[in-house]
């Protein structure tokens, strides 16, 4: 029997996208794996369609997502995403409205009722605090905040402004939803700094995938969010 996991901060996203495939995925998903255990850090792992079911089943710790669904029923819908076909691969959550597949407000808002039947985790991305107000409106449980012109980057956003204003935001309409702040993320201090500020988690996607030691930077990145969020809340 299914049962919907719970997420509780810090937490961290990583997002191979296209950067990698194949057995490069797993070999991604298994360091994560390892290294939030090690730091106590929960990780979601966004992971490539081909790839959800062998990560999901080969390793113990990772909140496995998929990068986007439909809102389609069981039937007819050729080459579209089905929502019961990605859970029962393995996939806890569902990671919808990036700025690589943007979805208009009513197509999110049916493909958001979709993952709450089948009580799938769902994190949305925001850039701006329109798009924040709005998607908090839909009860997500995790917001991703982060601009979108430095999504891959490699430059995080310096603006501690931002940030307070984005969780300002999300959390004048829902205090319940977790703020994710990324964009940009590449080194461990970038992570410790929004945390530090005030977000519940971040994320990276290009930094860690096309890193050399993608070990290393995964550590790196982990230990930052857990040192930030203690020092925040201790």
């Amino acid at each position: 029997m299914y049962t919907k996991k719970t997420i509780k901060p810090p937490f961290f996203e990583i997002g191979p996208k296209q950067y990698l495939y194949g057995d490069d995925i797993l070999d991604l998903a298994l360091i994560a794996d390892e290294a939030s255990q090690k730091h106590n850090v929960q990780v979601i792992f966004t992971t490539p369609y081909p790839d959800i079911r062998r990560v999901a089943e080969q390793t113990r710790n990772l909140i496995v997502f998929a990068p986007h669904m439909d809102p389609i029923p069981v039937g007819r819908g050729l080459a579209d995403v089905l929502p019961e076909s990605v859970r029962a691969a393995g996939a806890s959550g569902v990671m919808l409205n990036h700025v690589e597949k943007q979805l208009t407000y009513v197509t999110l808002k049916n493909t958001m009722q979709r993952a709450k039947e089948l009580e799938m985790l769902t994190l949305l991305l925001a850039d701006s605090m329109v798009e924040a107000r709005a998607a908090a409106l839909l009860a997500p449980d995790v917001i991703t905040a982060e601009p979108s012109e430095l999504i891959g980057t490699g430059k995080a956003t310096k603006d501690l402004g931002y940030i307070h204003e984005a969780i300002d935001a999300i959390h004048s309409v829902n205090p319940n939803i977790y703020v994710l702040i990324g964009a940009g993320i590449s080194t461990g201090e970038d992570v410790y700094n929004v945390i530090k500020a005030g977000a519940d988690a971040s994320g990276s996607s290009s930094a860690v995938a096309c890193a050399v030691d993608k070990k290393a930077i995964v550590n790196e990145m982990l230990q930052a969010a857990r040192q930030a969020w203690d020092e925040r809340t201790t």
